[in-house]
């Protein structure tokens, strides 16, 4: 896959397959959406074409309104890459550019740069100033302009149409497993291991302290996760939130890494999320602490056995 930063010297594109989206979480809606232009590319032997925006159009429209994202830009990448995409076309998004009519974008843009062939959108696709650009107004400006568009109709799992605003929901919630079968994986957040606050090392659990680089963390509690460190995948117990024993005041990020003892300071780690396992709670003392620890990391090898590692 070649990712395309400028869009106004696409080299070597003719008459693409193109679909429109954010594409946040990637999660199993928009892999079928992958996989549909995919395939219609490969039948008619034309390039394929991923076009998103660079940052999400919300923080520059509405940053109020923003949602916290699924994946960090690196890994939505790495996942669009991973679907077979010929092209990933990450246009960046100005208040000039969503001041744009949906037309202007479709002539300039589609027509004129691109001389796209097909465009396929999601069910609930809309574009330009103001989302005036329907689904409805982009099939007539494709029969204007002579592009045909298709319509993907929504990915219902469960009963529930797949959507990155109902994984974030099921985040926020600490529902990790329904998350995991939205998105076709489970959640996971990286960051840097950093100094922290030493607590889990002195009760005898020695956790590493982690600036995440993620916008959503997952509700505070104690989870079973997946660690991954280089190239190396272990079994870990996290904890979120403000250690209610010692009444902290800063929310941390911290996973005991199973059979693992080395200093890790300022080294990348990815993080997993299985199960939660319970919430944070208050106990009377270090030593009542430390015993639900021992129970905790029990319970989440028992749950990740059936995982890996």
């Amino acid at each position: 896959m070649l990712l395309i930063k400028n869009i106004k010297k696409p080299k070597g594109i003719k008459s693409p397959i193109v679909t429109l989206g954010n594409f946040d979480g990637v999660h199993i809606g928009h892999q079928q959406v992958l996989k549909v232009i995919r395939k219609r590319a490969e039948k008619l032997r034309l390039p394929s074409i991923v076009y998103t925006f660079e940052p999400h159009p919300l923080k520059i429209v509405a940053p109020h309104k923003s949602p916290p994202l699924l994946t960090t830009l690196e890994e939505k990448v790495k996942l669009i890459k991973a679907s077979g995409i010929d092209y990933l076309i990450l246009a960046r998004f100005t208040k000039e550019f969503a001041a744009q009519h949906p037309r202007e974008f479709v002539s300039d843009i589609l027509v004129k740069q691109l001389a796209v062939k097909e465009v396929l959108v999601g069910h609930d696709y809309a574009f330009g100033k103001g989302k005036k650009g329907t689904i409805e107004y982009l099939k007539k400006l494709g029969q204007e302009f002579g592009f045909k568009v298709y319509i993907i109709p929504a990915y219902k799992k469960r009963g529930f149409i797949v959507s990155s605003s109902k994984i974030r929901e099921y985040i926020q919630n600490g529902k990790m497993k329904e998350a995991a079968r939205f998105l076709g994986r489970p959640y996971t957040i990286s960051g840097k291991v950093i100094k922290g606050r030493n607590i889990g090392k002195h009760l005898g659990f020695p956790t590493a302290n982690i600036a995440i680089h993620n916008e959503l963390i997952p509700k505070d509690g104690i989870y079973a996760v997946h660690v991954l460190l280089g190239n190396k995948l272990y079994k870990g117990a996290a904890n979120i939130g403000f250690a209610p024993t010692f009444a902290t005041e800063k929310r941390a990020v911290e996973v005991h890494i199973m059979g693992f003892r080395r200093t890790i300071y300022g080294k990348k780690i990815k993080m997993g999320f299985i199960e939660r396992l319970r919430g944070e709670k208050a106990f009377r003392n270090a030593d009542e602490l430390a015993a639900q620890i021992k129970r905790d990391i029990e319970r989440a090898k028992k749950i990740l056995n059936k995982y890996c590692c």
